[in-house]
């Protein structure tokens, strides 16, 4: 497992969505799902999803231009998943 910490601003909009489904991994076959772009100290741009709580939370309180601290795992796919997010 890779775990991170990024520093950055948030440069799109905080799409929330839902997955609906019978799996045995979805809670009361839903799970919430939130992704954005987040732009880094030094201009890289980085895809951030978060699922379930997290999610909730990111689409409560977050917004584009935001700044915020981010502790995730890097995945192979391209994306870093949410562990914990800090608005700064």
């Amino acid at each position: 497992m890779n775990i991170c910490f990024l520093m950055g601003k948030i440069i799109s909009d905080v799409k929330f969505d839902f997955v609906i489904g019978n799996n045995k991994y979805l809670k009361n076959g839903k799970i919430s799902v939130v992704r954005f772009k987040v732009e880094l100290l030094d201009e890289n741009v980085v895809n951030i999803i978060g699922y379930n709580d997290i999610a909730d939370f990111c689409y409560q309180k977050l917004d584009k231009n935001y700044n915020v601290i981010v502790e995730g795992i890097i995945k192979t796919e391209g994306y870093i998943e949410i562990e914990d997010i800090e608005l700064k």
